[in-house]
């Protein structure tokens, strides 16, 4: 399979994590720790447990878990377990690549 094709499976795993309206919240709750095309670091991503993103969007943690793993699956999101709890995040980068991948998009279809 050639890179383009890789790329576009991979991009289609990610939307269609994103496709359910849970996985959508806890991702759009885990990327208020950077503004895409700012400087933020690894060390800087704010990390969130399952228990803190269940409170905060009214999700059971069991489901919040399902759903962590569904995104975990797509490349959407990294985890660590901590102690007793795990801890959420999202790689700045990644949110660069999806606003680059918009933004190209949104570019082409400008110039037609």
């Amino acid at each position: 399979m050639s890179n383009y094709s890789n790329d576009i499976h991979k991009r289609a795993e990610m939307f269609k994590a994103l496709g359910n309206p849970h996985r959508l919240a806890i991702f759009q709750r885990l990327s208020t720790c950077c503004v895409p095309g700012t400087i933020c670091s690894v060390e800087d991503a704010i990390r969130f447990t399952v228990g803190e993103l269940g409170e905060d969007l009214e999700i059971a943690p069991s489901t919040v878990s399902h759903h962590l793993k569904e995104l975990l699956r797509a490349g959407l999101i990294q985890s660590r377990r901590n102690g007793k709890n795990i801890e959420c995040w999202i790689e700045p980068q990644l949110l660069d690549q999806l606003s680059d991948f918009f933004k190209v998009n949104s570019d082409i279809k400008q110039m037609t």
